[in-house]
């Protein structure tokens, strides 16, 4: 076979095509990843240039390298805890540059005495129940006291420069786009399609009975846990942006909002993966499901994807509470059979009070859906 002929094979062609696509799929998502930390790169550039300026040129210090290093720390590539950041880097610099500058000046500069004043900064750090950010920074700066020893006066210059870099951080950190504000009800949207779509693909498998499609709609089931992780750190980031920032405290209410519900969807989300997985083991059994079923969860789904759009809308979660009291409704009029059948239709309705509670109601009114009888 001659090199040319290897590319005109079939399975070579089609390799390479994989690798075409993979490549451009790969690229969107960088392209993709820039453009979402766009306005933090951005924020951290500009504060960098910031804090040089007034340290070297409004204030006359001659290398104010800390401030610039300090203020792009400070803001991160998040939104998250950029207070406690600003608090740690400025108390972490002070202590490192205490510890070195005092030992410097008795025991002079050189490999063990770096070993001994990171040793003496982490532990006074950890002693005083600092976070690793603190720690980290103790330790840096003894470091480049202890190697580039400074001028009389100057070990305090760059504790200042911590400062204005932590000052500057704190300014820009105040400047903050909706982003980060509506991403919670977008990603909480997300998560509610989600569910919808199992339950949808649930019912196509327990009406079909295909083994094959039940377990894999149960394979993307056990794979929705990054989502939540996702809507944690999307509520997270909003309510370090609403304590950081004095012109979103007017968000708060819907941030807060939508921070609450991550446990009781984590619940609904959990639900449907049992729901799901009872369904493929029934399908597994060659069970015979009821026809009401099917048509419960695709009912459940439509009145899942009301909620979903409520968020995505702005809109409260009441209003998908009567498209999901329907769904209630229907559900508590079905009866228990075999096995198979009474496992399935208990998971429903625990789904169903799930969601109930996702529109608001406390647990004890969403039970009432379903009396004890029912």
């Amino acid at each position: 076979m001659t090199p040319a002929s290897i590319f005109r094979d079939p399975r070579v062609e089609d390799l390479i095509e994989r690798g075409r696509r993979r490549s451009r799929l790969s690229l969107a998502t960088r392209i993709d990843r820039v453009r979402s930390k766009a306005w933090h790169i951005a924020q951290c550039a500009v504060a960098a240039g910031v804090a040089w300026a007034i340290a070297h040129d409004l204030l006359g210090h001659a290398a104010p390298f800390f401030a610039p290093i300090v203020a792009v720390i400070c803001l991160g590539m998040t939104y998250e805890q950029r207070l406690r950041r600003v608090a740690e880097v400025t108390v972490g610099v002070a202590l490192g540059v205490a510890i070195a500058d005092a030992f410097v000046g008795l025991a002079g500069t050189g490999a063990w005495q770096i070993s001994v004043v990171v040793l003496a900064a982490m532990t006074v750090a950890l002693l005083l129940d600092a976070g690793l950010l603190l720690v980290m920074q103790a330790a840096v700066q003894s470091i480049v006291v202890t190697v580039l020893v400074p001028a009389p006066g100057q070990a305090f210059m760059r504790w200042w420069d911590a400062v204005i870099g932590g000052a500057v951080a704190l300014v820009f950190a105040a400047v903050v786009p909706s982003a980060p504000l509506r991403r919670p009800r977008h990603q909480a949207a997300r998560v509610a399609r989600r569910i919808a779509v199992l339950l949808r693909d649930a019912a196509v498998s327990a009406q079909d009975g295909d083994v094959d499609r039940a377990a894999e709609v149960l394979s993307r089931a056990r794979e929705t846990d990054e989502l939540i992780r996702e809507l944690q750190g999307a509520a997270d980031e909003g309510m370090s942006v609403i304590a950081s920032s004095p012109f979103r405290r007017s968000d708060g209410h819907s941030v807060r909002t939508m921070a609450s519900v991550v446990e009781p969807l984590d619940r609904a989300l959990r639900s449907t993966r049992v729901l799901v997985r009872r369904v493929s083991i029934a399908a597994y059994h060659h069970a015979d499901i009821p026809p009401a079923f099917p048509e419960v969860w695709d009912d459940l789904a439509d009145a899942v994807d009301i909620l979903a759009r409520a968020w995505s809308e702005n809109r409260s979660a009441e209003f998908a509470r009567p498209a999901l009291q329907a769904v209630g409704d229907r559900c508590a009029a079905l009866t228990p059979g075999e096995y198979h059948t009474t496992v399935l239709l208990a998971q429903t309705r625990m789904l169903v009070v799930d969601l109930l509670e996702l529109s608001g109601l406390e647990h004890e009114d969403a039970s009432t859906t379903f009396p004890p009888e029912a």
